[in-house]
């Protein structure tokens, strides 16, 4: 392990070291990381290459340079980085071994703590990540319907790493044509784009799978809507609350909506960054994957670290803080408080429309626009380029329960230097202000 060196007190550039660690982990790895979100590609070129270290909501780089991180592990760290009721769970867990070849009764325990948080579950199946709990949600409409086909919310970006999913993007080298045909999209709160895929394919969807919010709401009943339509044309509905679980409110959207789907998963906040996810439902569905039926059976979900003790635990320790403590409030009102504060900065250049900020204060991401109003990924760049200068690491402004009210107004006066220079650049052009190249979009056709 590497050790963060002395920490500096400004933002020092990257160093050779850094840059000749992250050629060496092109030459290792596909796209140098495990994740494309993380990958090269989508940041500036003053990025950090690497972070060695996290405490509460800040980071430090291979350099000594401490940043205000936003983004929290792409939205997997709710509480805080090297969250300390966590780790003590999770310490205590491993000196008693991590996995067994019969299940640990912290299984059961985990089981039962989920099922009340969300109580219209009625089973649980844990798994490692949230691709797993999806695909293996779409196996079990499959089986439950005995139909093919998926609707999928297309203003939804990801669900899955697997086909079904993949298949609907542009990245979609290496998947049949015909696996591809088998996924459908919809809008977000536009019932009749719902209602055209049933009309236009009756009696072949198994599924309707979205989130139950992204950064708009639910409007006009839509969610409820969405269920009935479902109900009448004989499709498992499907809620992904990897995001809103566990950041929206503790039971996710479909307690914050008063909803109870078919099926719904869940996973990165819910044990704090620990590798762990959740497939939930209706019993008479989860129960075609179990053994206490004599129906044709569904090889739902077998993995062999899926219900390691120490991510179990790490999921207790989560549950019991957001019992205990206003975690999902606290997001709220300080993400609230980020969103005030970004705004009226913007507004006193004449940039609010330029750099629009979306969705609730547990969940927002900021806009970039260039001189014709059109999103762009080159003042996107530039924006995050004058952000990290200043000290704050926001791909997007996605708050943890560990970002104080001094957090925040560090973070909003980096905001207002960042946008001192991205008004400069509408002005006399991007390029005279970018370093390097503009980060891309990962689902593309070619490199």
């Amino acid at each position: 392990m590497i050790a963060p060196p002395q920490i500096r007190t400004e933002i020092s550039p990257v160093s050779p070291a850094a840059r000749a660690l992250q050629r060496r982990a092109h030459d290792l790895i596909p796209g140098g990381c495990h994740t494309y979100a993380k990958g090269d590609d989508q940041f500036p070129e003053n990025a950090p290459p690497f972070f060695v270290r996290g405490e509460g909501c800040h980071v430090w780089d291979l350099d000594g340079n401490r940043y205000i991180e936003y983004g929290m592990g792409c939205r997997a760290v709710g509480l805080g980085h090297a969250y300390a009721p966590v780790l003590d769970a999770v310490r205590d867990a491993l000196s008693l071994g991590t996995n067994f070849t019969r299940p640990h009764v912290i299984e059961v325990e985990a089981a039962e703590a989920f099922l009340e948080i969300v109580p219209g579950a009625e089973m649980v199946k844990f798994c490692k990540n949230g691709s797993d709990a999806t695909t293996a949600a779409i196996k079990l409409a499959r089986a439950a319907t005995g139909r093919d086909l998926v609707a999928l919310c297309g203003d939804h970006p990801f669900f899955s790493v697997d086909d079904w999913f993949i298949g609907t993007t542009p990245i979609d080298a290496g998947i049949p044509q015909s696996v591809k045909a088998q996924s459908l999209t919809f809008r977000y709160n536009d019932l009749a784009s719902l209602r055209a895929l049933f009309d236009a394919h009756p009696g072949e969807i198994a599924a309707v799978i979205l989130e139950p919010a992204k950064y708009d709401a639910p409007g006009d009943g839509f969610l409820h809507k969405a269920q009935a339509l479902c109900r009448e044309r004989g499709a498992v509905y499907i809620l992904d609350e990897m995001i809103a679980g566990f950041r929206y409110h503790n039971g996710g959207g479909q307690t914050l909506y008063g909803i109870e789907p078919d099926l719904s998963t869940f996973g990165k906040a819910m044990a704090n960054g620990f590798s762990l996810s959740a497939l939930a439902g209706k019993r008479e569905l989860m129960e075609l994957g179990g053994l206490r039926h004599d129906t044709e059976r569904v090889f739902l979900l077998s993995t062999t670290h899926g219900a390691e003790t120490h991510a179990l635990a790490a999921f207790l320790a989560v549950a019991k803080i957001y019992q205990d403590e206003p975690v999902c409030e606290t997001m709220a009102d300080r993400g609230d408080l980020l969103r005030a504060g970004i705004e009226a900065a913007a507004k006193q250049r004449g940039l609010i429309e330029f750099v629009p900020i979306f969705g609730p204060g547990c969940n927002l991401v900021f806009g970039a626009c260039g001189p014709d109003g059109q999103s762009d990924q080159a003042y996107r760049s530039l924006l995050i380029q004058e952000l990290t200068k200043r000290g704050v690491f926001g791909p997007s402004l996605v708050i943890s329960y560990s970002h104080s009210e001094r957090d925040v107004e560090d973070t909003v006066a980096a905001f207002e230097g960042a946008l001192d220079v991205y008004a400069r650049a509408l002005e006399d052009g991007v390029e005279r202000h970018l370093v390097g190249q503009p980060s891309r979009v990962v689902y593309r056709k070619f490199n």
